[in-house]
């Protein structure tokens, strides 16, 4: 069972979920926010005490105006956690939040003790663009999301309160139209992440294609790929249980340093 809660950090109150016990496990969603908690975080507050929040500019979070980049999202997150004196964090990211996950881990390394970057953005391989999510139409965008077919066709139907999507597309753009879903700068950083890294991608992965996931395992130190079969950009919904239990055991065996 998770918990809501509002906190305030530097006059920006966003929307936090948490539920669980043991090591502190940060979610980092993507782009599509974080309206509910995602069902396969459910497996692991057994293990962990598990914090889901909604980023500011997203769903009913403060959407503040010093909200212009990808860099300020992390700085928020570092003053978050130093706020709530969380350390030793285990985190996954999804999407734009396994690339904010890395820009916060290049700042303050020693925070963190394992991360799991699902599909993650934040660098550009010349000759393999990311998909242009930004001239997708929503289905377009679902589509190009899920390679089931009863995945697509649920997201179609189950769509976000149009209020909430718009608002957070206008942040997306924000944080990654231009340079597109990249940091020109990131690549050159990544190897100050200390922490063990499992980087999660669907082998059909159209918005960051699995060469980019071979990319990241070259330029993170103690990181591995998993690749899972007949998946889009979202493992942990399209192969939850083979996700869940792959993440799990990986985390579960870091030993906090």
């Amino acid at each position: 069972m998770f918990e809501e809660k509002w906190l305030t950090v530097n006059d920006c109150k966003v929307r936090v979920r948490r539920g669980g016990s043991g090591p502190t496990l940060l979610y980092l969603h993507g782009a599509n926010g974080a309206a509910k908690v995602p069902a396969f975080l459910e497996s692991f507050t057994a293990h962990f005490d598990v914090w889901v929040p909604e980023h500011p500019g997203f769903g009913e979070s403060d959407a503040p105006d010093w909200l212009e980049n990808i860099h300020d999202l992390a700085y928020f997150y570092s003053d978050f956690l130093h706020q709530l004196g969380l350390s030793k964090v285990h985190v996954i990211g999804s999407s734009i939040g396994g690339w904010l996950a890395m820009e916060m881990a290049i700042r303050e390394p020693q925070r963190f003790s394992s991360m799991v970057l699902i599909g993650c953005a934040g660098i550009r391989l010349e000759g393999t663009p990311p998909g242009d999510t930004f001239q997708w139409d929503p289905a377009t965008a679902v589509r190009n999301t899920f390679v089931d077919d009863k995945m697509v066709a649920f997201a179609l139907s189950h769509p976000l309160e149009p209020a909430t999507a718009q608002k957070n597309r206008r942040t997306v753009e924000r944080l990654a139209f231009e340079p597109r879903l990249h940091d020109p700068m990131l690549h050159k950083w990544l190897h100050r992440i200390q922490c063990p890294v499992q980087l999660a991608w669907g082998d059909q992965d159209k918005i960051m294609p699995l060469a980019y996931g071979h990319a990241f395992a070259k330029l993170i130190p103690q990181s591995q790929l998993v690749v899972y079969p007949n998946c889009g950009h979202l493992p942990q919904m399209e192969q939850a249980t083979e996700f869940a239990a792959s993440s799990l055991k990986f985390m579960r065996e870091v030993q906090p340093s």
